[in-house]
């Protein structure tokens, strides 16, 4: 199997995830007029929606070199000063999860950017509907133009009032992953969140270190949010990177939810699991204010 079409754990959750019943869910024509992409399977009708009263929110570019990277962003109106926390998306691209999620981190007070790093393709993500249409872009992706990308959405930030001075990273599934590179990479960065993020990574030469081997290097806390029942990520590949990271002293914790499977957090998806989901974004603003991203 090419680099190209790899099943990686992330996507291995997803495709081997519980099967659902179709009741409760938008027709899929409902689900893209809503802004929501259908490769991940057909969307729950009840999604989670974050209105943007009292925020300042839209699609904005980002300088990268010579290109301008797409970007969609959140932040409290009239704040200039916002800890800033970038929301790295999933692999389905800038669909409304990933948009959603950033309202609700400006909600809490947060300039939120969501970047859409696999944008040099040329192909927008979210109008793709076979999950093995994406992986050939998305596994294309070096980590080192990953980092990079991130470095100049942390800059742009800053450069829009943005206090990179608390910074921190939040992601899901293929972007859980990119949390812990990042904490690898930025001596800036104050605390992550991985949701559900591959610790171990197939062999890829763009991808020069999984996040397991990556332990010794990390810069920042990292709070790890698992679930027991992810059909890529078994647990024990969790604890051994909860055992990596204690043997080399570096601060991070892990929560697993034993029934959860992957994309549990994903209202959109047939993976929700409420509970969960609740308990997890409790965790990630407890993670964020205990370090100093989010007051």
């Amino acid at each position: 199997m090419s680099i190209e079409t790899t099943i990686t754990a992330d996507v291995v959750g997803l495709i081997k995830s519980p099967p659902v019943s179709r009741r409760g869910f938008m027709s899929a024509t409902a689900a893209v007029a809503a802004g929501y992409t259908l490769a991940a399977g057909p969307v729950r009708a009840e999604v989670i929606t974050t209105d943007t009263s009292g925020l300042q929110a839209g699609d904005a570019k980002i300088k990268v070199g010579s290109e301008e990277m797409p970007a969609y962003f959140a932040r409290p109106a009239g704040n200039s000063k916002a800890p800033v926390i970038i929301v790295a998306m999933e692999i389905f691209g800038l669909h409304e999860y990933i948009k959603d999620v950033t309202r609700r981190l400006a909600k809490l007070g947060a300039f939120a950017v969501a970047p859409d790093y696999y944008f040099r393709k040329g192909t927008d993500l979210t109008k793709i509907t076979d999950i093995k249409d994406l992986l050939p872009i998305v596994n294309a992706k070096p980590d080192a133009e990953l980092l990079s990308d991130l470095d100049a959405t942390v800059a742009w930030a800053g450069s829009q009032g943005g206090d990179t001075a608390k910074l921190g990273i939040i992601g899901f599934c293929r972007g859980g992953r990119n949390v812990w590179e990042y904490a690898a990479h930025s001596s800036t960065l104050k605390a992550g969140v991985a949701f559900y993020g591959p610790p171990v990574d197939p062999p890829n030469p763009l991808w020069p270190k999984s996040p397991l081997q990556l332990a010794p290097e990390m810069k920042a806390p990292v709070l790890g949010l698992y679930g027991g029942a992810d059909t890529g990520i078994p647990v024990a590949q969790v604890e051994q990177l909860k055992a990596a990271l204690e043997q080399n002293k570096k601060t991070a914790e892990f929560k697993i939810y034993p029934e959860a499977p992957h994309g549990f957090h994903a209202d959109y998806r047939g993976s929700y699991r409420k509970d969960a989901a609740e308990d997890g974004w409790k965790q990630a603003q407890a993670w964020f204010r205990k370090y100093g991203v989010l007051s």
